[in-house]
């Protein structure tokens, strides 16, 4: 039934931040379409782009699905919906619950409504330093390398990331 695995995205900066991402991972894997095969540690994190806002807490759940990835990126918008999400009012500001395809299985997708891989995963210590928690060996579709090598070559500037204890 499961035919594809899957990597999402979690994160959290607005109100209890490491239940906002626990509760979006279990709405996501307690339903008969997905399966948690494993989820990171938590991490708080450093905001990146727009930087006037509290850290982050994210991680990265990796799942099997049994839906297309246009369908697993509508069931994550309705569980960011029903989270209390509401239209972003800043690109990258603050928001109650973020749920982002990264992966899925091998797929290279270029359409107006989904980007596979992420088209900023390969920027982004909070993404990458979650992946090396699951699979270090994981390579990024197009750019060929290992997320470990992703993660060892980024830039050091304005990315903190701290594990939660």
């Amino acid at each position: 039934m499961f035919s594809h695995t899957a990597f999402v995205g979690v994160g959290s900066n607005l109100g209890q931040k490491r239940d906002n991402c626990l509760r979006g991972i279990a709405a996501l894997t307690t339903c008969a379409h997905s399966r948690l095969l494993n989820r990171s540690r938590l991490y708080r994190t450093e905001p990146v782009d727009y930087l006037d806002q509290d850290w982050f807490v994210n991680c990265v759940a990796q799942i099997e699905t049994c839906l297309d990835p246009f369908g697993l990126l509508a069931v994550l918008q309705d569980i960011q919906k029903k989270a209390g999400r509401v239209q972003d009012a800043i690109r990258f500001g603050p928001r109650i619950l973020d749920m982002d395809v990264i992966l899925f299985d091998a797929a290279i997708i270029d359409h107006p409504d989904l980007i596979l891989p992420h088209p900023r995963m390969h920027l982004r210590r909070f993404v990458l330093k979650p992946l090396c928690d699951l699979d270090p060996t994981l390579r990024h579709p197009i750019l060929n390398q290992t997320v470990q090598y992703l993660l060892d070559n980024l830039e050091d500037a304005g990315q903190g990331v701290v594990e939660l204890s």
